[in-house]
């Protein structure tokens, strides 16, 4: 790790030990921090953890050689999957690139028949698949407990990300 990577580092979990402190006096209970299941060569989902933490959203990173059991044991059907899958410690699911703000809303309001969120495939522009200004629409689904889905939120410009 260079030593401009480590000044980076410790930047981050500055402001993230800031945020949380902040958001633990807002409001009382007990911290979500999200484990991220991702493969050792997906430079996507490094992203999409530095998306997190950039936007308050406590999780770290566990590799895995093979996602395709844990994503089997935690009901996400193969049309619902992407490239790494985040679980609470509550056991909610977060599949893909679903971005920090929803996340958040869905975990301060959790549905008890859903079990979490999914960003399906890899959309262009969405938290870790930026690439220059490109950016495709798309829709972050609650995936329900009976294998179903509902449209959560549909992001048709890049802003409504954040």
């Amino acid at each position: 790790m260079s030593f401009t990577t480590n000044k980076y580092v410790l930047f981050l979990s500055a402001c993230l030990l800031s945020l949380l402190s902040l958001s633990s006096q807002a409001q009382p209970g007990p911290l979500q921090v999200l484990t991220v299941y991702k493969t050792p060569t997906c430079g996507c989902c490094k992203k999409w953890l530095s998306h997190l933490l950039a936007q308050g959203v406590a999780a770290q990173g566990r590799e895995l050689a093979s996602l395709s059991a844990l994503k089997s044991r935690h009901g996400i059907a193969p049309r619902y999957r992407s490239c790494h899958t985040a679980l609470s410690h509550d056991g909610w699911v977060f599949e893909g690139h679903v971005p920090a703000k929803f996340i958040q809303q869905f975990l301060a309001n959790p549905k008890a028949d859903a079990i979490g969120l999914s960003v399906p495939a890899m959309p262009l522009g969405s938290p870790g698949m930026e690439v220059d200004e490109r950016f495709m629409p798309y829709q972050v689904l609650l995936l329900m407990k009976d294998g179903s889905h509902q449209v959560y939120a549909q992001i048709d410009t890049y802003e409504e990300q954040f």
